[in-house]
């Protein structure tokens, strides 16, 4: 089957750097495009190219006015189309600015396309600016619909953590801080450098994509993607955090409790918390809510919450087999004899980052001596503070 992999980011110039490159060092593949910023005329534009230019560009009408709805109409049918003969050695994604790369991921493995590679392309001199943008993307005409409440830092941060591989541009502007940052919130990533070249210097034909060094990002691109390993490292019950680290002037705080916050005062230090790092993201759970495990995820000053679904030890033990094995292994890391896997797991990554007064807040949330012995019967009643919030 012809490999298809993904690429994307809002770096849109670095994108395109990255594309060009796999299209230069896999000869005779292509790029699908889906240009959604001509939404407005009721269209999204489609172009296929390859390393001498466009071959083919057609508008695909909207799906009930929403652009997304045509890309995902329209990418299966145009990646079945491509890759039909079997004479195309790889067909690289383009996604356009906003779209985020895991729902395109999961369309293209769910119709059964070999799925090679998701690849985020990443300037870092542009890293902390765009996770301190808070502006929603309706705000910069990157909107993907009319109903997109996103901002530039959330879908940012997702673009980034989701894909295994970054292919960073080269950039003057770019320092050790700039790079730090970058190694800490994605420590597991490989990062390519999109203007590398092996030691030959040559880019062979596709049958040796895999010789290592020879073409590095097309290597990245075609080593194979796992969707359903990728869905767990985000998912807030077994996420893939970051680890404690502290270089060039970045420190991650990887803040670890068992007992349960206070509602009220967790909820009086929201917005403190939120601003004192750059990202910060991670699980926890409330006193008056022992069941539900709630996903924090911020990023540009700005803060989601939401429910998760439940903790593993709220479940009766005939739904444990239901469970996949990652989410119980994630489980068993984090077991409490009395608490079960109920925990404070919140990671904060930031330049100049305040880690004794961060720490001295989460601490000042969490239920007091008194508080705690009396018993969860008393933890229920404490009045609820995150009801609007979670829009009980």
């Amino acid at each position: 089957m012809v490999p298809v992999a993904v690429v994307g980011g809002l770096h849109a110039d670095a994108r395109r750097q990255a594309v060009k490159r796999l299209l230069a060092d896999v000869p005779g593949a292509v790029a699908l495009h889906h240009d959604l910023s001509t939404a407005g005329r009721g269209t999204v534009t489609r172009t296929v190219r390859d390393r001498t230019g466009v071959l083919s560009a057609a508008e695909v009408a909207l799906v009930d006015g929403c652009a997304c709805c045509a890309l995902r109409e329209d990418l299966v049918p145009e990646l079945e189309r491509l890759t039909a003969d079997g004479s195309v050695p790889l067909v690289v994604v383009e996604l356009w600015d906003s779209v985020e790369p895991k729902a395109t991921a999961e369309a293209v493995a769910g119709a059964g396309l070999r799925l090679t590679g998701v690849v985020t392309a990443v300037d870092p001199a542009l890293v902390l600016p765009y996770l301190g943008n808070g502006d929603d993307l309706a705000d910069v005409g990157l909107a993907a619909a009319a109903t997109d409440r996103r901002t530039v830092a959330d879908t940012f941060a997702r673009q980034l953590e989701y894909a295994p591989v970054l292919a960073l541009a080269a950039s003057q502007e770019a320092d050790e801080e700039d790079h730090a940052l970058l190694t800490q919130l994605h420590p597991t990533a490989h990062r390519v450098p999109i203007t590398a070249t092996g030691a030959t210097g040559t880019t062979g034909d596709t049958r040796t994509a895999g010789t290592v060094g020879t073409r590095p990002l097309a290597d990245a691109a075609l080593a194979g993607f796992d969707v359903e390993a990728a869905a767990a490292a985000q998912h807030p019950a077994c996420a893939l955090l970051p680890a404690e680290a502290d270089e060039a002037g970045v420190t991650t705080l990887v803040w670890h409790r068992c007992r349960p916050f206070h509602p009220e005062r967790l909820y009086a230090a929201l917005e403190e918390l939120t601003c004192a790092a750059a990202r910060s993201r991670g699980r926890f759970w409330l006193a008056d809510r022992p069941d539900t495990l709630l996903h924090w995820d911020a990023a540009g000053g700005a803060l989601c919450v939401e429910g998760a679904g439940p903790w593993m030890a709220s479940l009766p033990d005939a739904a444990w087999d239901l469970v996949p094995p990652v989410r119980r292994a994630a489980a068993a890391l984090d077991w409490h004899p009395e608490h079960g896997d109920r925990c404070q797991h919140l990671v904060f990554t930031s330049p100049g980052l305040d880690r004794d007064g961060l720490e001295l807040l989460l601490e000042s949330c969490l239920l007091t001596d008194t508080e705690y012995a009396a018993g969860r019967a008393a933890w229920r009643r404490i009045p609820s503070a995150f009801d609007a919030l979670l829009e009980v």
